[in-house]
């Protein structure tokens, strides 16, 4: 199909909208047609046409909102006829880890063992962050809990909303090298000492020194969930490429936390303390479908490029959200992540400082890649996160 065309269809409200990419407007007129299980363009004596997956029909008789934007493309909305709800894509690490099952953990960059056969009889939600404050709150009497810590036991796996705490009796991690001597001298205040000892806490693969965690005592290790993977023993490594992971992890993060905690701002922190993104969810329900027509229009936004698109066939599918963001680094937007930090209503997540700058670019990519007049919103700016595999759908 010249030029191609991204349908995005919301299962929540059973609307979609299509927008139709063109090579060249002024050559001839365009003629589209959409029907119930595809969409077809021709423009002169060339066109195309493109499928819709199985379980995926439009009502064309529906079609409102025409519009055509310099370097936007067509766009028109229209209803759903039916959309099959697929089986539910969300992601929870505590879904995935066991009681009394063995596991193999990796490195997610390299694919180097960190824990291997490892086996819980405990696996442990930990509560809120705040769930002292909330003890204070509800109790008649001092608060029990005020001197314990939560450290996992020997055979004990704690989980958070982006990382897991485990027992650290493996050898498979390796602190971060000590600063230099140079380095040393010139921290020689106190908050250099904290510095220091801050880096020297931070858990590094051994094979590609990517951080994975950080010790938070002397028996306890936090992972991040965007640093390691997680297959059972009798498995084999499923690889992923990091891009991909990293915004399925942190969408289905988004998502799990809005559904469960009714909030929907979201502060991307790293683990120097630093606000790297603010995040506001949108929507959770999006389907996004892309056919792989080649035009001019195609190397100005595609959405998620050739090398997924080539695993998809002509017709692509994914699970995404929608989000706005703004990003935090170099002091940008420093009141307003100053007046989020402050809001009861904004969840903090918390990630290594490489990863947040991973997550940075994906969005600036995504936004990019979406139609100029839906690049941005209130002065937020819009992305998309998919948040699961990029295969087709089973409807």
């Amino acid at each position: 199909m010249a030029g191609g065309f991204l349908l995005e269809a919301r299962r929540g409200t059973r609307s979609a909208s299509l927008l139709i990419r063109e090579a060249d407007w002024s050559s001839s007129p365009l003629d589209v047609s959409v029907a119930a299980d595809g969409v077809e363009v021709r423009s002169g004596g060339s066109g195309g046409a493109a499928a819709l997956p199985a379980g995926l029909r439009l009502a064309p008789a529906s079609c409102r909102a025409l519009s055509r934007l310099p370097g936007g493309g067509l766009h028109l909305r229209l209803r759903l006829r039916r959309l099959r709800p697929p089986p539910d894509l969300v992601f929870t690490l505590r879904e995935s880890l066991k009681p009394q099952k063995n596991y193999v953990f990796y490195c997610q960059s390299c694919g180097d063992i960190i824990l291997k056969d490892r086996k819980f009889l405990r696996v442990l939600p930990l509560p809120s962050e705040n769930w002292s404050a909330l003890v204070e709150e509800w109790c008649c009497h001092p608060n029990p809990f005020a001197r314990s810590t939560l450290h996992p036991q020997h055979d004990d796996c704690f989980l958070g909303d982006t990382f897991f705490l485990l027992n650290s009796h493996n050898e498979s991690h390796v602190p971060e090298s000590p600063l230099c001597s140079s380095e040393a001298a010139h921290h020689a205040s106190q908050s250099g000492f904290d510095l220091k000892s801050k880096e020297n806490a931070r858990v590094i693969c051994k094979r590609c020194k990517t951080m994975l965690g950080e010790t938070v005592s002397s028996g306890t290790i936090k992972y991040y969930v965007t640093e390691v993977i997680i297959q059972p023993s009798e498995g084999s490594l499923s690889t992923t490429p990091r891009s991909q992971f990293v915004q399925s992890t942190v969408a289905q993060c988004l998502v799990e936390l809005s559904s469960t905690k009714s909030t929907f701002r979201f502060t991307i922190k790293g683990d120097d303390g630093k606000i790297y993104i603010l995040i506001w969810l949108l929507n959770s329900d999006t389907l996004l479908v892309e056919s792989s027509g080649r035009s001019s229009f195609d190397s100005v936004f595609t959405l998620f490029g050739d090398t997924f698109m080539a695993s998809s066939g002509p017709v692509g599918t994914w699970n995404a959200v929608k989000v706005l963001y703004q990003p935090c680094i170099k002091s940008r937007n420093k009141d307003l992540a100053d007046a989020w930090e402050n809001d009861i209503g904004v969840h903090s997540l918390k990630f290594p400082s490489e990863t947040c700058l991973e997550l940075l670019l994906i969005l600036g990519l995504s936004t990019t890649s979406l139609p100029p007049s839906v690049r941005c919103m209130n002065s937020f700016q819009g992305g998309i996160l998919v948040s699961g595999h990029l295969k087709m759908l089973p409807f």
